[in-house]
């Protein structure tokens, strides 16, 4: 079903396109930076936050995609528009519901979940969370979008889009934050202008009557139940997969702020680096919703464990590719950030170890469980993904963390058992085949 060139095309933006928000998120940190490691801290609180919540929606997405994706590979043109409507009614209803219940109880939520933080901390995370908030629905409408295309084999139109959205991040960045001197709630007001100008056109975009899959009319967005099942067949297990992941996420990162404003600093740099070596995975697992997506729903599941093993591969080469001089790289990166010596210290041996461990175990702990996704097997990576997260990633964690006294790399270390976990249980189920009995459409 699909050719060297198909995949080129699809997976090669998304890299770029993964590449460009890593290093605008590094370049809002090192801007936010000069104001102080209290705005560091502030702004990497409030991202974990949303993350949470941004994960709700964009399990809807992934659902949408999956759906879309499906419909495609069996070429019912008619069916893959209106799961796309759908999910976009979806998408903007969740958004819009956080942003009315969490507005006005943003620093109560904070002080909630991350307890005990410095009082300039809290008020500043406030701030940029009011922002943030705000963006959601443009966000989600972006993200909707974004999946749609991917769905269609088409990741450019998304490409140009983030290119744009960034360029404006950090072009608004640089006047609010240095020349209006406005610090976290700057970073906010860009976030925001940039994801409402992106998500206008995206929206303009997915109306084009040329588009394989697009919203042609008003009426595609009417609620219809029985797509609105198909889609929350894979969004709901993946909604609550993602969501207890990120509490989880949460809770852990409440361990680190028992060791001080430095330990948040060097964490929260330490994710942001990371992050980088991550995007051709994570470019790969969004390729693979539209590559099995389509194979299943042309039922040709041989094709989609082919492609499978071949995408598995293509993303452990291309992460060591990253890792590798990433490793040696590490100090001079950290040294950007302006840390103190003792969040330099950390960061830097954090970075190290988790390049070694990324480039071995990232790929089949979160790259399987998508291909899992889109054939439909979405209940097994939510029941893995839990119990790995709450049994290794939060207890083990919080046995080194705390107990053992290891700080925040008892919680580093955590996370590496909980990908070795992952890693077996994922790879087993995707090469048994037992996703072959699942159906979506």
């Amino acid at each position: 079903m699909f050719d060297r060139r198909f995949l080129v095309m699809l997976i090669i933006p998304l890299v770029i396109e993964q590449l460009l928000a890593v290093s605008i998120g590094m370049a809002d940190t090192v801007m936010v930076a000069s104001v102080g490691e209290a705005s560091v801290s502030a702004i990497s609180l409030v991202d974990a936050i949303t993350i949470l919540i941004v994960t709700l929606f964009a399990a809807f997405a992934t659902g949408g995609a999956v759906v879309a994706s499906q419909y495609l590979g069996r070429k019912d043109y008619e069916s893959a528009n209106s799961a796309a409507g759908q999910l976009l009614v979806l998408s903007l209803t969740v958004s819009t519901l956080l942003l009315i219940l969490c507005m006005p109880v943003r620093a109560p939520i904070i002080r909630l979940i991350f307890g005990s933080i410095e009082d300039e901390v809290l008020a500043l995370g406030s701030t940029y969370f009011l922002y943030i908030l705000a963006s959601l629905p443009f966000l989600a409408s972006y993200n909707a979008c974004a999946a749609l295309f991917r769905s269609m084999g088409n990741s450019r139109v998304s490409l140009w889009v983030s290119v744009v959205m960034n360029l404006l991040n950090i072009g608004g960045n640089a006047y609010f934050i240095y020349a209006m001197r406005m610090g976290v709630a700057g970073a906010g007001l860009s976030t925001l202008l940039s994801r409402i100008i992106g998500a206008a056109i995206m929206l303009t975009l997915i109306t084009k009557p040329q588009n394989t899959i697009s919203i042609r009319s008003w009426r595609s967005m009417k609620w219809q139940g029985e797509m609105v099942k198909r889609i929350l067949r894979i969004g709901i297990p993946n909604g609550i997969e993602g969501s207890v992941f990120q509490v989880g996420k949460l809770i852990v990162q409440g361990f680190i702020t028992v060791f001080g404003t430095a330990a948040i600093a060097a964490n929260a740099i330490s994710s942001s680096v990371i992050s980088f070596t991550n995007i051709p995975g994570g470019a790969v697992s969004l390729a693979s919703i539209t590559i099995i997506g389509q194979a299943v729903g042309a039922r040709r599941h041989d094709e989609a464990l082919y492609w499978g093993k071949r995408l598995l591969l293509i993303s452990y080469i291309a992460m060591a590719s990253l890792s590798i001089p990433g490793f040696f790289l590490t100090p001079t990166v950290v040294g950007i950030f302006n840390l103190s010596p003792e969040a330099s210290a950390i960061a830097v041996t954090v970075i190290k170890a988790t390049m070694i461990m990324g480039s071995l175990l990232w790929s089949p702990s979160f790259g399987i469980p998508n291909f899992l996704r889109a054939a439909g097997d979405a209940k097994y990576t939510m029941g893995v993904s839990m119990f790995s997260m709450w049994l290794f990633r939060v207890g083990v964690s919080y046995f080194l963390a705390i107990s053992l006294g290891w700080g925040v790399y008892g919680v580093w270390i955590g996370m590496y058992i909980d990908w070795i976990c992952r890693s077996i249980l994922f790879v087993q189920r995707f090469l048994r085949g037992k996703w072959r009995t699942k159906t979506v459409i």
